[in-house]
């Protein structure tokens, strides 16, 4: 039992049984409960690792990537550098540490970040104090400057609220969060038939589809805002290219799965993200500037290699192979290679080095 467990529990003894998107807000959102709210979860003490965790690299290519994309849109000045969960702060350091090779970079730009966990806030803060940056924060993206922005979202979609819905011999259910004789926290179908806010083909009874209005929300946000001040950025994290079905949603905890019911508030809860449902609704924000790959490809195409070549001459024979290690995790098909994604988006056709041009596929899955 969870101090969480007995506000679900209620909630769902007073009002009936809540959706998947709403139990995943309780569990990460909570304003003294939620996983976000309390604590630090990354790294070998928390509960899992990013990317730039894994090793610098993988920000420096973000912020090479970033600074090419700047000149390309003709180096506004100013201009909103802007991260959405910035984690411990660890990818903005990396990333502002290749900007400041490029002065006129430096100059034109101001760090923002988009977080709601104050834990996480501080440490952000901290992390680019020796950068002598000094970040301005939001909770949520409509206080961002109204200037041309360059953004980054790395595993940043997946943690937003996502429900699921259940192919029944009736119909499409929503798929809900109940109690079970013993009280407990189970999984249930709705009995009233409601079909999900997406277009959707015919799937045998047992199908799991998955959608997220938080996620429609932010990326309609992103795409007017750059659409009405210019700017492009990625996306990059773990889900597909082409739409899909299945139940994606997963629970973490100490860089172990564990039950999503188990303990609410003290797992990180995530669900694949749906990139060509986010291609699909930059394009309606007249972001018809779009291109994606695996990011392993993604990076390998940036000079990976060649940059962990750089990193690790004339270091001795240990911090070579943790190199060598850090590349096999962010590239490696077996690893982050293949089942982390980055869409790229832009308010010019500009070129998007590593990217291949996307169309958002047909919707219907």
């Amino acid at each position: 039992m969870t101090e969480l467990s007995s506000l679900v529990r209620t909630e769902i003894e007073t009002s009936g049984p809540i959706t998947v998107g709403r139990y995943m807000q309780l569990c990460l959102s909570h304003p003294e409960h939620g996983y976000y709210t309390k604590a630090d979860p990354l790294g070998l003490s928390g509960d899992f690792t990013t990317a730039p965790e894994i090793s610098q690299l993988f920000g420096e290519l973000i912020g090479a990537w970033l600074v090419e994309a700047w000149h390309r849109l003709g180096a506004p000045n100013p201009f909103a550098l802007v991260e959405l969960g910035p984690g411990r702060g660890t990818l903005m350091a990396d990333v502002l540490r290749i900007a400041a090779l490029d002065e006129p970079f430096m100059d034109a730009c101001a760090v923002h970040l988009v977080e709601t966990s104050p834990a996480l806030r501080g440490k952000q803060v901290e992390a680019l104090k020796p950068l002598d940056i000094s970040p301005t924060h939001h909770t949520v993206l409509d206080g961002l400057p109204n200037l041309p922005t360059l953004f980054v979202a790395n595993e940043f979609f997946d943690a937003l609220p996502t429900n699921q819905w259940v192919r029944t011999p009736k119909g499409w259910n929503a798929r809900k969060i109940g109690l079970d004789g013993q009280g407990a926290l189970v999984f249930g179908v709705d009995p009233t038939p409601l079909p999900p806010p997406k277009p959707i083909r015919d799937m045998p009874p047992g199908t799991v589809v998955e959608h997220s209005p938080a996620q429609d929300v932010m990326m309609r946000q992103l795409a007017s805002h750059l659409s009405g001040h210019g700017g492009a950025g990625l996306i990059i994290d773990y889900g597909a290219l082409q739409p899909g079905t299945g139940d994606t949603l997963q629970a973490v905890r100490a860089h172990q799965k564990v039950n999503p019911l188990g303990e609410p508030g003290r797992a990180d809860l995530t669900a694949h993200v749906d990139f060509a449902h986010l291609a699909t609704l930059a394009e309606r924000g007249g972001l018809t500037h779009l291109a994606a790959a695996e990011q392993g490809q993604f990076l390998l195409d940036l000079g990976l290699l060649q940059r962990a070549g750089a990193l690790g001459a004339g270091r001795a024979a240990d911090a070579q192979e943790a190199i060598s290690l850090a590349v096999e995790r962010l590239a490696g098909d077996t690893a982050m290679g293949k089942l982390f994604k980055v869409l790229g988006i832009a308010s010019a056709p500009i070129p998007f080095p590593g990217l291949a041009p996307f169309s958002a596929p047909k919707e219907t899955v």
